[in-house]
């Protein structure tokens, strides 16, 4: 049983780029930012600059940050949530999109629930969910991979595994890749999926230069399209 008097940890979203929070985040996460003191972020610098740009004004110096990233040990993660104990409440900030998904944080949510303290997850931008409702695909039924491995051979094995789903259980299927690698990801899948399958590539999404485009395999070998280095996801369905 949860206690009355503990802290609460909240779950922010940042923006997927460089937008304006306001443009992207309701007033009402701006309103919970602006009054936190306790924050676990995966970078200081730039959680720091996100949240002078969502109003915050209290000076740093007065401020909690607690480093959540791929160099915390797992033992580190329920220690960050001590100032609940003391009634004070905690931001989990992602460096864009939704905390814990594809983005770390999952540990300290599950301590926050082992712990009994309450977990509030708030409204944001996810990117994953934000290309499966531009993609025209099966929103019912989907998967998310994450990133697929980045030795040619493995990938356009794991593509191959993951077009198989698509056809036998009808279930759309998501991944993503680091943006310098965008294009080898394009090329991998055209060569690989059969050309009947359809790709959508959603790129830089919430962002002036966004695109969002949807096409079989056979049509996207004609268009030779390259994103560039921006961050992309990219789905394939039937």
């Amino acid at each position: 049983m949860k206690k009355t008097n503990l802290g609460k940890l909240y779950l922010l979203p940042g923006t997927l780029g460089d937008s304006a929070p306001d443009l992207v985040l309701p007033e009402h996460n701006l309103q919970i930012i602006r009054r936190l003191n306790c924050f676990v972020v995966e970078e200081l610098k730039t959680a720091r600059r996100f949240l002078r740009k969502c109003g915050f004004t209290t000076d740093f110096e007065e401020v909690t940050f607690n480093i959540l990233n791929e160099h915390t040990s797992p033992e580190e993660v329920p220690e960050f949530l001590s100032g609940a104990f003391e009634g004070t409440d905690i931001g989990l900030l992602s460096e864009a999109g939704c905390p814990a998904v594809a983005d770390p944080g999952s540990g300290l949510v599950r301590a926050a629930h082992e712990k009994g303290i309450r977990v509030i997850p708030l409204s944001g931008p996810s990117s994953i969910i934000l290309a499966l409702m531009a993609s025209g695909f099966n929103g019912q039924q989907f998967a998310f991979h994450g990133y697929l491995p980045v030795k040619e051979p493995e990938r356009i094995k794991k593509i191959r595994d993951i077009e198989r789903e698509v056809y036998k259980c009808g279930q759309t299927q998501i991944f993503i890749e680091a943006p310098y690698r965008n294009r080898q990801m394009i090329d991998s899948i055209i060569k690989t999926c059969s050309a009947g399958t359809m790709l959508s590539i959603a790129v830089n999404l919430t962002q002036e230069d966004e695109e969002i485009i949807t096409d079989s395999v056979v049509n996207w070998k004609k268009r030779n399209y390259d994103p560039g280095k921006r961050p992309a996801v990219f789905i394939i369905s039937k």
